[in-house]
């Protein structure tokens, strides 16, 4: 009995804490950046403000959260004790390439994120881009820097092409009705040749 009632709050915790992720959800859908005020924020989540600022600390602590939640590149993990990984990260790049293309088309949130990125110098926009560079620095410090040796550094550029332009791709299928260089990337035979560009790509680079 004692234990179920520890239990309670934290679970009324949690549930609350993704009341007021979703809230801004809500908003970036319905008002954009710009509506992200304390007052609404706790009303749309149907709660008190001083729980924003018991379970996150500010306003701006909350949107880092919400921000780091929707990221793709900051919910990567490098686990020490993971499977060994004898290719130079291969595989792993053709997968993370693709997984990251496939995320950010469906992804209308953070797609938000990345334009609001190129459009505001703010400090969670900024610590976003930090945790990214951490935790793509963890890969390639661990896995394809051992690989390509003195050319680890081309390796991180063709990367870095490669990752924008899965970016803008995708924010372009998802605000455009047109096609690019005459490919539909709403449809899957679209997507599926840049896939296979993508895997084209990085087996280029290994070679």
């Amino acid at each position: 009995m004692k234990q179920e009632e520890e239990i309670k709050p934290l679970r009324d915790k949690e549930k609350s804490k993704q009341k007021f992720l979703d809230a801004v959800e809500k908003i970036l859908q319905t008002k954009g950046f710009s509506g992200l005020k304390v007052n609404d924020i706790a009303r749309t989540a149907g709660l008190d403000k001083k729980l924003m600022y018991t379970y996150f600390g500010s306003r701006d602590q909350l949107i880092d959260e919400y921000i780091r939640s929707q990221d793709f590149w900051s919910n990567v993990k490098v686990e020490p004790t993971g499977p060994v990984i004898d290719d130079g990260g291969k595989a792993l790049s053709k997968m993370m390439l693709i997984s990251q293309f496939d995320y950010v088309f469906k992804n209308k949130e953070f797609q938000k994120i990345l334009l609001w990125g190129l459009l505001e110098n703010r400090k969670s926009l900024k610590k976003l881009a930090d945790d990214r560079e951490e935790n793509g620095a963890m890969l390639f410090e661990s896995i394809t820097d051992p690989y390509f040796k003195e050319n680890a550094k081309r390796y991180r550029a063709i990367i870095a092409l490669l990752i924008s332009g899965i970016y803008y791709l995708d924010i372009y299928a998802t605000t455009n009705d047109c096609t690019f260089c005459g490919l539909d990337l709403k449809t899957t035979e679209g997507r599926s040749e840049i896939e296979e560009a993508l895997r084209f790509l990085i087996d280029k680079t290994y070679e």
